[in-house]
């Protein structure tokens, strides 16, 4: 039985670094055996059927195949249609109020332990927030996360070490769960 997934790939297309055209990616993608493919903007969304069911082999064979068609190498991030919505319906923050640029997911290849997290003063960033989901972060920053200073403690090495991370503003969210949805 098929599944659909989406492919998170991180810091692609930024700045002319990297660069993975869409077309290409799609290709790939083809490459590896997946059907119904689709991208959504330059910044590597990519959403695919498949039938293997194991998400951290779907994003090992990708980040192989990247490595081996542009040359260099690109952390993915392979996540169910359905993890994407519960993620979406878990959020702790009221999405439906703000702009798409004031909420962020930042997803995460495994669950990060909140010990990580209690060095952090999450008062002294407010208004801006966050909250620990089900491998993910959610990230309320009003002024957008280019301004954000908690974005960027969030981001320091001694919290994320040893984790693959990639954000997606809500926008991209909602869009990643109506495209995978079966």
């Amino acid at each position: 039985m098929t599944k659909k997934y989406a492919a998170l790939l991180r810091g692609i297309n930024v700045s002319g670094h990297k660069r993975v055209p869409m077309p290409e990616l799609r290709t790939v993608l083809g490459e590896l055996g997946h059907t119904d493919i689709a991208t959504h903007l330059q910044s590597g969304n990519a959403v695919f059927r498949s039938e293997d069911q194991d998400e951290s082999a779907l994003a090992a064979a990708l980040e192989q195949a990247i490595h081996e068609r542009f040359g260099f190498s690109v952390d993915c991030i392979v996540r169910s249609g359905s993890y994407l919505a519960a993620v979406a319906d878990a959020c702790p923050f009221p999405a439906a109020e703000l702009e798409g640029k004031q909420l962020h997911v930042t997803y995460l290849d495994r669950a990060m332990d909140a010990e990580r997290l209690t060095g952090l003063d999450a008062q002294a960033y407010l208004p801006e927030a966050f909250e620990l989901g089900d491998r993910c972060v959610y990230l309320y920053a009003p002024d957008g996360l280019g301004r954000s200073k908690l974005a960027t403690a969030l981001a320091r090495p001694q919290l994320t070490k040893g984790l693959t991370a990639t954000t997606r503003n809500w926008n991209t969210v909602a869009k990643l769960v109506e495209m995978t949805r079966v």
